[in-house]
């Protein structure tokens, strides 16, 4: 799916229109050279023991959580990407497909000029068309009005925990300091939506993406 936005910008004193394309791709399936250059991106805010320099077909997540890649991409040049991940949980004894979302990231030379926030509530949208029940992630806690900014809001009290049943990796452990985001999307999720605040949300992604 590719969709066109327009980001009206300021240019040596003159507003102009800059387009630029939000593309969609499962992590997989993204281009090599777009790959390449999330990767780079990727290693700016978070460097890794591999660097940039490792096979661009290594996955960043793990496979069963269906990874969608999001880049907002001006003339082959990637400005920004995040990753929307999805996951069916059982909350309160009832079953929601939710999603969330994963490596959220703006490159250096772009940072602000709003494509982060432009991609974030892409992102969103692209949740409710899939028809999700709800959105959850967890941020640090001085991004939690970035992401209010884009159409998400905070969910009271709320705890991920991630990893596994087996090696449980909760959002509130020692040296955290986190915030659950959310949105509820379906009519499920918005009658259920009472029971996620002040809760502890057991989503368990696995070990790849502990809290995603």
């Amino acid at each position: 799916m590719i969709t066109i936005v327009q980001i009206a910008c300021a240019c040596a004193g003159r507003e102009h229109n800059r387009r630029v394309q939000i593309l969609s791709f499962p992590e997989a399936a993204t281009p090599a050279d777009l790959r390449v250059q999330v990767r780079e991106i990727q290693e700016q805010a978070w460097p890794s023991e591999s660097g940039p320099d490792a096979p661009v077909d290594t996955p960043t997540h793990d496979p069963a959580l269906r990874p969608l890649s999001m880049l907002l991409v001006e003339e082959g040049t990637v400005l920004a990407a995040l990753d929307i991940l999805f996951k069916e949980i059982v909350h309160a004894g009832r079953r929601f497909s939710a999603g969330g979302l994963s490596t959220v990231v703006t490159s250096k030379q772009a940072r602000g000029r709003g494509y982060g926030r432009q991609l974030v509530t892409a992102a969103r949208e692209r949740m409710i068309a899939q028809g999700l029940d709800l959105g959850l992630f967890t941020c640090d806690r001085p991004l939690q009005a970035f992401y209010e900014s884009a159409g998400w809001r905070v969910l009271p009290g709320a705890v991920l925990i991630g990893g596994t049943p087996q090696t449980p990796f909760p959002s509130d452990q020692p040296g955290f300091d986190k915030v659950t985001m959310s949105d509820f999307f379906s009519a499920a999720g918005r009658q259920a939506q009472a029971s996620f605040q002040h809760s502890r949300i057991e989503l368990y992604p696995g070990e790849i993406d502990k809290l995603w």
